[in-house]
Parts: C-alpha cells; sequence; structure tokens
C-alpha cells in the first residue's frame, strides 16, 4: 500500500509533482519543460512509462507550461476541468483531453484521484486527494486561503504538499507593488507560512508521516525562515522543503 511522491519543482518558475505506486504513477501540474521533467525523473529513478495522466489544478502557466509537449510526446490523458481548458490556451487534439469534474473520484489504475475546489484567482481551480488503498497524499498549493474543502482533506492525509508561498514580514517590506501584495494576501493568491502553519497545527492528523513545504516565493520567503517556522510543531512528522530549483528525493509513503 505504498505511495511514492516527489516534487519535480516547486515554485513560480514551475511545478510539478509526482505520486505513485509499484506500477502507475499521475502527475498534478507540469510547470517544467518535457526535457527538465524527464532528466528530473531520470535522476531519481522513476520511469516516464509509469506515469499514466496529467491532473491539472489551474491555468497559470507555471503549472501547466510543459503539458503540452510532454502530453503530446507520451499520448498522456490529461484531466483539466472544461473552465480551466478555456483559459489554458492548448493546442487541440494533440493529446488526450478528460473532462475534469470536483468529487468525482476518477481512476487510475488502483490510484484514485479525487478534485475539490480551492480559492485562487484563476477560472476553476482545484486541488487533489490521491489514494491507494488505505495510503492518502494531498496536493495543496496556490490556495488563498483554507477553506472547509482544503480543512476536510487534509486531516485524511499520510502526506502533503502544502503551499507556504510568503512569509507576512519578508512580503510587506519587500520591493512587490501594493496592487501585488494585495493579489497575494487578498484571500484568492497564496497562503503564507503562518497560515500554513495553522491549517497544520490544528488539522494535521497523528499518522502524517510527511509535510513538504511547497510553492515558496522566490522574493517574499526564504526556506530557513518557513522550516524554522514549523519546526517545534513537528512532532513525529518530516519536514521538507520543496525546491524551485530541483527535485526532492522520492519519499515512502504509507498507512502503516
Amino acid at each position: 500500500m505504498n505511495l511514492f511522491i516527489t516534487s519535480l519543482n516547486s515554485g513560480s518558475n514551475g511545478n510539478c509533482y509526482y505520486v505513485g505506486n509499484e506500477r502507475e504513477a499521475v502527475l498534478v501540474d507540469a510547470g517544467i519543460s518535457c526535457k527538465e521533467t524527464e532528466r528530473r525523473m531520470l535522476r531519481l529513478g522513476l520511469s516516464m512509462e509509469k506515469v499514466k495522466a496529467i491532473f491539472v489544478s489551474h491555468e497559470h502557466s507555471d503549472h501547466i507550461r510543459g503539458i503540452p509537449q510532454l502530453a503530446k510526446k507520451y499520448q498522456l490523458p490529461v484531466f483539466i476541468t472544461p473552465g480551466t481548458l478555456r483559459n489554458s490556451g492548448f493546442p487541440e487534439k494533440t493529446f488526450p483531453l478528460r473532462a475534469l469534474r470536483a468529487y468525482e473520484p476518477v481512476w487510475i489504475g488502483e490510484l484514485c484521484v479525487t478534485a475539490f475546489p480551492k480559492l485562487h484567482d484563476a477560472n476553476d481551480p482545484h486541488s487533489f486527494l490521491v489514494t491507494y488503498q488505505n495510503t492518502k497524499v494531498g496536493v495543496f498549493t496556490d490556495i488563498g486561503a483554507p477553506c472547509e474543502h482544503l480543512i476536510s482533506h487534509f486531516s485524511q492525509c499520510h502526506a502533503a504538499f502544502l503551499e507556504a508561498n510568503y512569509d507576512d514580514d519578508l512580503l510587506a517590506n519587500g520591493r512587490y507593488p501594493y496592487y501585488l501584495k494585495q493579489r497575494i494576501r487578498g484571500g484568492k493568491g497564496h497562503l503564507s507560512n503562518q497560515q500554513a502553519l495553522e491549517i497544520f497545527r490544528t488539522h494535521k492528523p497523528d499518522f502524517m508521516s510527511h509535510v513538504l513545504l511547497s510553492h515558496l516565493s522566490k522574493d517574499n520567503n526564504c526556506p530557513q525562515v518557513a522550516s524554522d517556522l514549523f519546526k517545534p510543531h513537528l512532532g513525529t512528522t518530516e519536514l521538507i522543503v520543496a525546491s524551485r530549483f530541483q527535485e526532492t528525493p522520492v519519499f515512502t509513503i504509507t498507512a502503516g
């Protein structure tokens, strides 16, 4: 019942998350190039032959930039909501497209992928819960504010990719113009370190073995700042800060 997970890249320069078992895997988003996706998976000893589908969270370029070439090369079905597809600019008929709807489970072999709505400034944004037997992994990034959908799913997870995009002080005192700061912290932008910590402290199940802090801002956050904030509250959960420059190791997640 093991799931294997890695962040191939996480940040405004590209997002791509891998979740799979021994036989099949899915990618949530593919915002780095096909070549870079292949290169990073090869370094990790992961096979593209196991990847059976791509699930799209929303249409922002750092989440979909690599999809057309990757999906076309491997003829991967791309699961995407109609609203996101309308805003994606994807070329027609070069790879299989599948309609994605909230709370309608999609089975990829023995993996069950369920999408649910989130708060973000995109057309129809969704987060994901990937289940294999009793093991559950969540991919929760690009979230403007916690909502009941997020809390309900986070509390089920044995591991989670959880957004910690910005530090409040670094954002407030940084170089971004006021309108962009408001976009980031305005309820449909991104989660702060403190918001992510509050979700973690309040709703983490005792059995969560790994949390991967994800989508950290280059300018408004610092891996050490985020890590230091979480460390006193981890308990038995292992903390990983996903990089915007390279892949993380592959982690084995099990329901025990």
